[in-house]
């Protein structure tokens, strides 16, 4: 069952078409006019945008990734399991750009084009690192690259409305360790604990906000990864596949 966890709002579907395709687009500027400018500031990162076979284009801004209909762009989803093989989950924080209080897997986010995150194989996992201590509070001393399992990528898309857009070749990566968690509240709400046993009960309530991304993944190949999970961490995928979940 969730640990620590109060409650999943229930105002919403986590159905990934447009809530008001009808509606006039407005510019960028009036968009964000009331947005977190922290989270404003972040759109100026560079993302690196890629083809379907993730063979990199170059650098496209946050913003431009996720802007209207979006611009492919390569990411990565973290599922960190503690020593009970509990995933950690974490809630969005209601500052968010995209996908603001939704449920999803430990960490969802995206290397950096630059020299540091664009290795293949490495670069998702330097930038897992990162972005573990930048939402969660994980030192970055607490794994390095060989902590993390890649078993997959999934290609999907996914509206949070009729401005922004998730379209993105996602890695993902499969990690254990039992960590502790300090979270930055401008990215995290809450955090909780999910078990295995819980996890069919969960996707049951389709009146809860839960990431698209985290939904399909969970709908479809977590359950394989985590009965398989000591298996997958010590060995690895023998053949990663790409998922097509458009």
């Amino acid at each position: 069952m969730f640990r620590r966890m109060l409650s999943l709002s229930r105002a919403f579907s986590s159905s990934t078409t447009l809530r008001a395709a009808n509606m006039e687009r407005l510019s960028f500027e009036k968009v964000v006019g009331n947005a977190d400018m922290t989270q404003v500031r972040l759109m100026k990162e560079r993302c690196i945008q890629v083809d379907e076979k993730d063979r990199v284009v170059g650098p496209v801004s946050k913003k431009y990734a996720h802007w209207h209909d979006g611009i492919l762009h390569r990411a990565f989803s973290v599922f960190l399991f503690n020593s009970k093989n509990e995933l950690l989950m974490q809630k969005r924080s209601q500052e968010k750009i995209t996908f603001p209080n939704y449920w999803a897997n430990t960490c969802c986010s995206h290397p950096l084009y630059g020299e540091e995150e664009m290795q293949d194989g490495i670069g998702v996992k330097k930038a897992a690192i990162r972005k573990l201590e930048h939402e969660l509070g994980i030192p970055l001393t607490t794994f390095d690259v060989n902590s993390f399992q890649y078993v997959a990528s999934v290609l999907y898309k996914a509206s949070s409305d009729e401005n922004w857009t998730e379209f993105e070749m996602d890695h993902i990566l499969l990690a254990r360790g039992d960590v502790n968690i300090q979270v930055n509240p401008n990215e995290v709400a809450e955090y909780a604990y999910l078990s295995r046993k819980a996890l069919d009960a969960l996707l049951k309530k389709e009146d809860r906000l839960l990431s698209p991304w985290f939904r399909l993944i969970a709908r479809s190949q977590l359950p394989s990864w985590w009965d398989n999970l000591d298996t997958l961490l010590d060995k690895g995928e023998a053949n990663p596949m790409v998922y097509d979940m458009r």
